[in-house]
């Protein structure tokens, strides 16, 4: 039967890319045969080569390239051949805005107010919710990308936001997999870091992974927020096994994990390496289908609140049926997971893996088979079945199965829906006693669940009596009808995306009196209007006549409308005349007005008599000749003239008759009586008015002056003076017309720049220019305005101050202490305040000030944004005082001070050098490598370095020095073999010195073998001897390779690899056969060049059938014990198990004698020795101080002995 063609499949696969608008993308794929088709798909629709996309083949390489990128290309393609199939995405991004261009103009004449001052770095975004999800808004300008890296390696990913468009600081959240948030598993694997360019206004967000390994592999995400905008970008880390090389020289490792010099010597690596089956254990998924199976019952309802779980009693059910045995299958390799979680909205990929090829794979939700669509997609990939499942809807949530023949395996997908967040906020609220509260609030879901919170505490069903919750559509209300001084406080709604708060302050009523009514004097039959108006639109009252309640009649009318209450008497009569008095129901107040009956009385009037003026007038008389009336209000002037013959009367206005009978300002003449009417009195009307009467007897005239009075124009020039955490000063100018009357005092009024409601601040009229508001929030935009008050009333609001936010001056900065003192410096350090604020923070200020003195003198003209500063020039010997202020855009923080001055002088600290682990062993390089090595030491003052080499100043030429306050370098740009040796380090301050040595050894390839011969051949074997190379490279020769030729074909074979012995013998040669045979030498830097070939050959003779062995001579192992690896000088820390190590060779077996300070150790339980095949171990229990001193290993047997010693220090822990 012939073999099954094998398809066609993809060699190299495309990668992601991300470009920019207007560019060009190009995208390669190979495959496995040539002439072969492969399509490439947008969306499940083939591409077709025109203008926009470009199809090239060329042999096995096939290649896409898009022209003129737009926003459109942004979207995910695929690269087909036959069943197989490779997805791969293209990002298209804007150009980088320059920000110069969206700067706001500058306008020098009129000064920003403090809120309106351009900040270093944005508030922090407290409304943002913690896994809101709202509308892709496109923040990053760079993103992180797909990586793929070794084991063992450190790798950085960036993230850039630009900020210039936000209001809110963005808040960022790196994930792996669905919901591990890698923010609360920072540590010395995973370390994060945020930057912030204040010219650019670009975030920069890295996250850094030390020395990767396998379970850092997997899809990662990042997310960013800010306000009501997000964006997120998703990413994979692979880490590959790196080919495992053994050195020699690290072949001696310790079974130890505290340092290098812990454990005990391993010399396991060197043997030879068997492959063993690595288990891989599964990784756990952490997700709420894991959180739901290990909850307690109780807290099921708290966790489906907290993830958004919407059929909570159906996913519970569901997980109660799931009881999955797995049993091994004949179809499946790897089978679907027990459950997948996601989104709405979002795509999920289940996939299952094949036993073998040509299965036929069904796939079924809730029993009913799926077809493939622009929703489901079926992918193939090897021996992988993949079901793909894009937009998922709460109508996705549902059981899936996998069906090959009669085996299946199903699964259950859980769709969550988004987090809810907070549309439209909640608003403050200033009510009065008794008044209906009604809070409301938008959220982004029809039907979400929400928890209104007082005071931080719930607010449940029991209280509903007092408490009425709504729902309508996205809206939601929390209403009180009767509001109580008890029912004030802070308001929250929380959902599971965010929360809304709001204050509500409940006052006491306080009903005022805008406008009252004067006495009036009638004549018969006129009408009597007495009128009022009082601050509440609702309170009601009732009209007394002498202290007795009146009726309503038909002459008597009383009316109630709005605010304004009115008793009108129609035709009044001398029984009118009395004292009538309005009382508001619910409140001790009243106002009372005199009604005062003229009576017209006829006398006898000569035929010619002079005029006489007979005033009378329904305002307010001040004195005699003045009049004040209300603006808005009627007056009316009723001037009677005797005389005989009946006299005229004429009005004049500052000399300007009036004439007008008719409209606002008129005259009214009836028989000897003539009125002037002014409805609605204004300012204008306020003036000089003359009567004159005539008749041919003569003439009066009467000079009255009428004073209008008003409410005061609204204060001018509202601005904010300052601003703190949770409050802020106001101050603005009088008013420039008090209306007549003198300004009383002011009101006070604030809202959020995003509401329309106001609330009053005060409620007693207040006389300064200025108030200082608190129980703000900080962080929030807000607006002030102020009206003004006279004896008349309120006046309208004044323009709006210009918007400005609640900022605090962050706290002190914390643990600051000195470093380092010198003869005229001293070096700070602190770290940050404890508390920042919404203001960010600029910098610190640092000051000193001699002690005794009270003049603080900045020590930093500038700014600093590190947490540290050097501070120069300080006279030596004086005491100092040192304190540090931070500073952002609210102002200064209190100081942070010094407990004690400082008294400028050098510090002296004797040399120490501290040498690094690794140099206190020989010290190897290669020819031809760069030697950089680094020595930290200590010193005050700074001490004096000198390198020697084998006790020979250095060769300038040749090595590189260069020295620092706290280390020095040695450098050597190209290795050669004449720098090895021992070279020394020496600091030295006056008459103090410390000095080290350290060994370098710089080695290369060995030459080959000296010499090389036959030396003996026998049936199919042969027997060779080489002497050793006479250049071993500067290093020890650990082996040698035997290779060997047939004579005929000349071809070479290794027969043996790091043979140590210099002599071997070959065997299974062929007979009949000639041989020549080489030698390669072998040292830690690898096979010498060139090899050492025998000059003759070793012929297998085809008739030698008998063997005649050599002569055997017994070789004699007897030889005196001898140490191959020394004990080394430790230095340990006190509490810590340690030990000391050597290897000797001697035969027979040596004694082992162990001393400390000459003296040997026996029956001592603090000390274990150990002697394993020839590695000494003496280990000591828990040393303390007493335990340091010299130790001395001794190996004796009957052909001699040999003994190594090495000094032990043990330190008390700081």
């Amino acid at each position: 039967m012939p073999e099954p063609k094998k398809p066609a499949g993809f060699t190299k696969k495309p990668q992601t890319q991300t470009c920019d608008v207007g560019g060009k993308a190009v995208f390669v794929v190979e495959v496995d045969k040539p002439n072969v088709k492969v399509k490439w798909q947008k969306g499940g629709k083939d591409l077709v080569t025109g203008p926009k996309y470009g199809i090239k083949v060329e042999g096995k390489k096939h290649t896409l390239t898009i022209n003129d990128l737009a926003k459109q290309d942004d979207s995910a393609y695929m690269a087909v051949l036959g069943a197989a199939k490779e997805k791969f995405e293209l990002h298209v991004k804007e150009a980088e805005k320059v920000v110069a261009e969206v700067a706001p103009a500058v306008v020098p004449e009129a000064p920003a107010p403090v809120a309106d001052l351009p900040t270093p770095e944005l508030p922090e975004d407290d409304t943002a919710p913690v896994d809101s999800h709202q509308q892709l808004a496109g923040l990053f300008i760079e993103k992180p990308e797909s990586l793929s890296t070794r084991i063992g390696e450190t790798i950085t990913l960036i993230a850039k936001v630009d900020s210039s468009s936000l209001i809110k600081k963005p808040a960022i959240k790196w994930f792996k997999g669905k919901w591990m948030d890698l923010g609360s598993k920072a540590s010395k694997q995973y370390q994060f870091k945020e930057t912030y360019d204040g010219k650019t206004k670009i975030y920069t967000y890295e996250m850094k992974v030390i020395k990767v390994d396998k379970t850092v592999t997997g899809a990662y995400r990042c997310e960013v927020t800010s306000k009501d905008q997000f964006d997120s970008v998703a990413f994979d880390l692979t880490i590959e096994d790196v080919a495992d090389e053994t050195n020699i020289l690290t072949a001696f490792k310790r079974t130890g994990e505290a340092g290098e010099d812990a454990g005990e010597l391993d010399f396991s690596v060197l043997l030879k390496k068997r492959e063993a089956k690595v288990v891989e254990v599964p990784k756990e998924d952490v997700d709420v289908w894991e959180i739901l199976k290990n909850a307690k019952p109780c807290d099921f309802e708290k966790i489906a609140f907290e993830y958004g779980i919407t059929d909570l009693r159906g996913m519970l059910k569901r997980l109660k049926k799931k009881k999955r045995v797995e049993k091994k299958s004949d179809s499946f390799a790897k089978r679907l997971d027990s459950a997948y979680q996601v989104d709405k909205g979002g795509k999920i990929r289940m996939s299952v893996e094949l036993a073998g090829h040509n299965m036929d794979v069904k796939w079924f939700k809730n029993g009913k088979e799926i077809r493939p669509s622009a929703r489901y997609i079926f992918e193939i990939i090897g021996l992988k079945r993949v079901l793909t499942i894009k937009n998922c809807t709460l109508a996705d949530d549902a059981e899936y199965e996998c069906v090959i023949g009669d085996e299946k395996c199903n699964a259950d997908l859980f769709v969550k829906e988004p987090p809810v967040v907070i549309t439209v906020p909640l608003d403050d609220q200033h009510v009065f006693v008794d008044d209906r509260v009604e809070f409301d609030c938008e959220v982004s879901e029809e039907g979400a669940v929400v928890v209104w919170l007082k005071n931080g505490v719930e607010l449940t069903r029991e209280e509903s009596m007092k408490y009425r919750f709504k729902k309508n559509e996205k809206k939601h209300f929390l209403i009180i009808n009767e509001a109580t001084k008890e029912d004030g406080g802070r308001y929250m709604i929380k959902t599971n995306g965010g929360q809304s708060d709001a204050e509500l302050i409940v006052e006491d009523k306080e009903l005022k009196v805008l406008q009252s009514f004067a006495d009036l004097t009638l004549k018969s039959q006129e009408q009597a209007i007495f009128k009022c108006e009082v601050s509440d639109d609702k309170v009601t009252g009732k009209w007394l006549k002498n202290g007795l309640e009146l009726v309503a009649s038909d002459r008597i009318h009383i009316t109630h409308v709005g605010r304004i209450h009115k008793l009108v008497i129609d035709n009044v009569t001398p029984d009118d005349e009395a004292d009538y008095t309005f009382i508001p129901n619910g409140y001790a107040i009243s106002l009372s007005a005199k009604l005062n009956f003229l009576e017209i009385k006829i006398d006898y009037v000569p035929r010619q008599e002079p005029p006489k003026i007979h005033l009378d007038c329904t305002g307010s008389v001040v004195s005699q000749n003045t009049i004040v009336v209300v603006a808005g209000n009627k007056l009316r002037l009723d001037v009677d003239a005797s005389g005989e013959p009946p006299p005229t009367i004429t009005w004049f206005k500052s000399d300007k008759e009036l004439t007008d009978k008719e409209g606002r300002c008129r005259v009214e003449t009836k028989n000897n009586l003539s009125s002037l009417v002014l409805e609605g009195a204004e300012r204008e009307d306020e003036a000089k008015y003359n009567i004159v009467v005539q008749n041919p007897a003569g003439e009066d005239k009467v000079l009255l002056l009428i004073k209008v009075v008003d409410v005061p124009d609204p204060p001018t020039n509202v601005r904010i003076t300052g601003i703190g955490e949770d409050w802020c000063t106001a101050a603005w100018d009088i008013p420039k017309n008090d209306g007549g009357q003198p300004v009383t005092g002011y009101l006070l009024e604030r809202k959020k720049k995003t509401s329309m409601r106001w609330m009053k601040l005060n409620f007693e009229p207040l006389p300064e220019t200025s108030f200082t508001a608190s129980r703000m929030i900080e962080g929030c935009f807000y607006e002030m305005r102020v009206y003004a008050v006279n004896g008349i009333g309120m006046s309208q609001p004044s323009i709006n101050s210009r918007t400005f936010m609640p900022l605090a001056v962050p706290s002190e900065p914390t643990h600051l202490t000195v470093e380092d003192v010198t003869d005229s410096t001293t070096t700070l350090k602190w770290r940050t305040p404890e508390r920042i604020g919404a203001g960010g923070l600029d910098g610190y200020l640092i000051e000193y000030a001699k002690e005794g003195s009270d003049v603080w003198i900045a020590a930093n003209k500038e700014l600093v944004e590190r947490q540290g500063l050097t501070i120069k020039d300080l006279p030596t010997g004086e005491k100092i005082n040192f304190r540090v202020r931070a500073v952002n855009i609210a102002g200064k923080s209190p100081p942070a001070v010094l407990g004690q001055p400082v008294t400028i002088r050098e510090i002296v600290q004797h040399p120490k050098i501290w040498l690094p682990r690794q140099l206190r062993h020989t010290y190897i390089k290669k020819v031809g490598q760069q030697v950089n090595i680094m020595i930290p030491f200590q010193g005050k003052p700074r001490p004096l370095v000198t390198w020697l080499k084998d006790g020979q100043p250095l060769d300038s030429k040749q090595v590189s020095t260069r020295n620092t306050e706290e280390n020095t370098i040695l450098f050597i740009r190209s290795a050669e073999r004449a720098h090895s040796g021992k070279y020394e380090l020496s600091v030295q301050i006056e008459n103090l010195t410390d000095t080290a040595t350290i060994k370098i050894q710089v080695v290369e390839k060995p030459g080959p073998p000296d010499t090389l011969k036959i030396t003996d051949v026998w049936g199919f074997n042969a027997s060779i001897e080489w002497t050793p190379p006479k250049d071993n490279g500067n290093s020890e020769i650990i082996g040698y390779t035997i290779q060997k030729a047939d004579k005929k074909t000349m071809e070479w074979f290794t027969v043996y690899e790091h043979n140590r012995h210099t002599h071997c013998t070959i065997s299974d040669l062929i007979m009949g056969n000639e041989y020549y045979f080489r030698v390669f030498s072998e040292n830690i830097c690898g096979l010498s060049d060139s090899p050492r070939a025998s000059k003759n050959t070793a012929v297998i003779q085809k008739d030698s059938k008998i063997y005649v062995p050599p002569p055997y001579n017994e070789y004699d192992f007897s030889r005196a014990p001898k140490f191959t690896q020394p004990l080394l000088n430790r230095s340990v820390i006190a509490g810590y198990t340690t030990k000391l190590s050597c290897s000797v060779r001697g035969s027979p077996k040596p004694k082992i004698v162990w001393m400390k300070n000459k003296v040997a150790i026996i029956d001592d339980p603090k000390f274990l020795m150990h002697h394993n095949q020839g590695v000494l171990t003496l280990q000591i229990r828990k040393p303390s101080t007493f335990d340091g001193g010299k130790y001395t290993c001794k190996a004796i047997n009957n052909l001699g002995e040999d003994e190594v010693e090495c000094k032990l220090e043990v330190r008390v822990p700081q």
